[in-house]
């Protein structure tokens, strides 16, 4: 029989697993935008880092390979922009939910270049530095899991509310709009029998007045 000691241990190394956020590497041609976005809630800490690879290690990158990059909220607030560079990072709190936008820009050159960017963008309990919290608390390894663990779960909760907030504004659109349907529907069936009615009355009078009936 497993222990309970043991089946701890095992949630806590899946917990410790399924929090971990492995960084993105993408290419970026010279001329181009590309866009990362990411659904955040308000209120919520997020760190990113980029650079760019330097595929020839011990030799510098050359000048042309420099790029641009922005983060912007949903409504078009820039957080965070850094301009003709090899690496960067970014941290903040978010004030509004939504989604959030990590765009990066390479000058035109000619030829074309190719850049390699390695990104890596956290939110809520997976921005926080583990490593500097255990050092700082000098707790036990057990104590520092199950701290995290706790995070885990009150993230999970904030989000299930998050969630539950924009399944019911998502249902008040609906509702909205079935409203309005049904609105245009019934205007739309009085419109046609007025039409319909007019139509009859004129074609009445036009064949009265011919003496056709």
């Amino acid at each position: 029989m497993i222990q309970r000691s043991n089946i701890v241990l095992l949630v806590v190394i899946l917990g410790f697993i399924a929090t971990q956020v492995e960084s993105l590497r993408f290419n970026l041609q010279s001329g181009e935008t590309k866009c990362i976005a990411e659904d955040i809630k308000s209120h919520a800490m997020t760190v990113g880092k980029y650079h760019i690879v330097n595929h020839h290690e011990g030799y510098p990158l050359p000048d042309t390979h420099r790029i641009t990059v922005r983060v912007t909220s949903t409504f078009g607030n820039t957080y965070h922009q850094s301009d003709n560079v090899i690496e960067g990072h970014f941290a903040f709190e978010t004030a509004e939910a939504g989604d959030y936008m990590t765009c990066f820009f390479a000058a035109d050159h000619k030829p074309p270049l190719t850049l390699n960017i390695d990104f890596d963008w956290k939110t809520g309990v997976a921005a926080k530095d583990w490593t500097n919290v255990a050092k700082k608390g000098s707790v036990e390894v057990m104590e520092f899991e199950l701290k995290r663990m706790l995070e885990n779960v009150q993230a999970i909760h904030d989000e299930m509310f998050f969630l539950r907030e924009r399944e019911a504004e998502m249902q008040e659109l609906n509702r909205s709009t079935n409203s309005k349907m049904a609105w245009m529907t019934g205007l739309s069936i009085l419109l046609c029998l007025s039409v319909a009615g007019l139509q009859v009355w004129h074609l009445k009078t036009f064949f009265e007045k011919k003496k056709l009936i």
